[in-house]
């Protein structure tokens, strides 16, 4: 008897396009099950307003609607635009290996950050570059601009270019294949990463246990580690913080700074990295904490404690 292909849902972008026919040939290897795209429009995708104001799911919504009437099987997302709350119907069944979740730049004349001049404009649409951007006092004017990632570098490099930088995720770019326009990627010690990024999130309804464990052969334990302790911190956060975050976890062997004799040198830990910045750059508080994967949601939840405690809370709204 032949087996129906699976139905995966994605929205109509590019990358999304590009991301999801990754995963669908993942799948595929590993499992021998056909996998056919299905194109999903999201509202995120016929509006023009800024992210930030759009809201958080505005990317997410249509496909877990199609996931939930049954139009489509499951649904690859971006896991930095999943809401941090649990659907009650739907599973993360897998969350594969995580491309480099860092940020990169892409400027005119092959610039790096440090060798943009001051006054030179510099385009991104995330309230979290922005913030880190200016927190740098380097001088520059940063724009807040919307658009796929092709959309975004045309700004730079396209015949009608009007920026001399924009800064987007290098997953996103990698994805695409034009890593090779990336002039400089920067050090989460100068812009640490979105919760997440980098990193996708396989989603079905969780009664289907069948496709549950068909999916699972896609996760990487590492990264769904890792990203668990990122979300728990923004999770966390979100309740008590409105101002700009960000996170970045990874796995190291015991021993790293941080830890403790007795904690299991020589084991592979979690250390994960937050940050909270005022929206103007001035202010800012970041913290670190290593623990086990095991505890992955612990670590992020206890990191979040910490920067409430440092006053993490009390930066919306700096303008001083």
């Amino acid at each position: 008897m032949t087996t129906a292909p699976l139905r995966l849902g994605t929205r109509g972008s590019a990358l999304a396009l590009t991301q999801s026919q990754m995963v669908a040939d993942e799948l595929t290897a590993a499992t021998g099950r056909a996998v056919e795209l299905v194109r999903i429009v999201t509202p995120g995708d016929t509006s023009s307003a800024p992210v930030a104001q759009l809201g958080v799911g505005v990317f997410v919504s249509a496909l877990r609607d199609a996931l939930l009437d049954g139009r489509i099987d499951f649904a690859v997302h971006s896991y930095k635009d999943l809401p941090t709350g649990a659907h009650p119907s739907l599973h993360i069944a897998a969350v594969p290996r995580r491309e480099d979740p860092r940020d990169a730049l892409v400027a005119r004349d092959g610039r790096t950050l440090a060798d943009l001049p001051p006054g030179a404009v510099i385009g991104t649409g995330a309230v979290r570059r922005i913030a880190q951007l200016r927190a740098l006092g380097l001088e520059l004017q940063v724009t807040p601009i919307r658009g796929n990632v092709d959309t975004r570098i045309a700004r730079v490099l396209g015949p009608e270019a009007d920026l001399d930088a924009v800064v987007l995720a290098r997953a996103g770019v990698a994805r695409l294949g034009r890593a090779v326009e990336i002039t400089d990627t920067l050090d989460p010690m100068l812009m640490l990463p979105a919760p997440a990024q980098g990193a996708l999130a396989v989603e079905c309804r969780a009664d289907d246990t069948d496709l549950v464990e068909t999916l699972a052969a896609l996760d990487h334990a590492p990264t769904r580690a890792a990203v668990v302790a990122e979300r728990a911190l923004l999770a966390t956060l979100e309740a008590g913080c409105a101002a700009p975050v960000a996170a970045y976890a990874r796995l190291v062997r015991g021993g790293h700074a941080g830890s403790t004799p007795g904690d299991g040198r020589g084991e592979e830990m979690i250390h994960l990295r937050g940050a909270v910045i005022s929206p103007d750059g001035v202010r800012a508080i970041r913290l670190s904490r290593t623990g086990t994967p095991a505890g992955a949601a612990e670590i992020g939840k206890a990191l979040a404690a910490d920067l409430l405690d440092a006053g993490a809370d009390t930066l919306m709204g700096s303008t001083e």
